[in-house]
């Protein structure tokens, strides 16, 4: 059993996937979701050391999902990592505002999303 684990949540199947190989191939417990609804209640109920979510997704929103994690005294400070598609990118005061730790833009490779998470957690726990 790992001692980290990572919250996933994208749309696309094969995305979700890839990114789950990775993380469990390097010690982290995943769990997954589908759409910003089931992102959070699977962070309410499994606390997540670090999420990893899509931006546009149906139901509701990367960024909607952030903002009520922020809300919840038990999710406010799980560090989170934002993936976009090319050509977009999140306003520098909305990141700031809602914490976000890192963006990634896709497409990106496996090795990127493990990098940044594990960076990011090096990060939040030095702090």
């Amino acid at each position: 059993m790992s001692d980290k684990k990572a919250l996933i949540v994208d749309d696309e199947f094969h995305i979700v996937q890839v990114m789950a190989i990775k993380l469990r191939n390097n010690g982290y417990d995943v769990v997954t979701a589908e759409n910003g609804s089931e992102a959070y209640r699977c962070a309410c109920e499994s606390r997540p050391d670090i999420i990893v979510t899509d931006f546009q997704m149906p139901i509701m929103s990367g960024l909607e999902l952030i903002e009520k994690l922020r809300q919840n005294p038990q999710t406010a400070d799980t560090p989170v990592i934002m993936l976009t598609a090319r050509g977009f990118a999140i306003d520098e005061d909305q990141k700031q505002r809602l914490r976000i730790a890192a963006c990634l833009s896709k497409p990106f490779s496996p090795r990127e999303v493990l990098q940044t998470v594990e960076e990011t957690l090096k990060q939040t726990t030095a702090a």
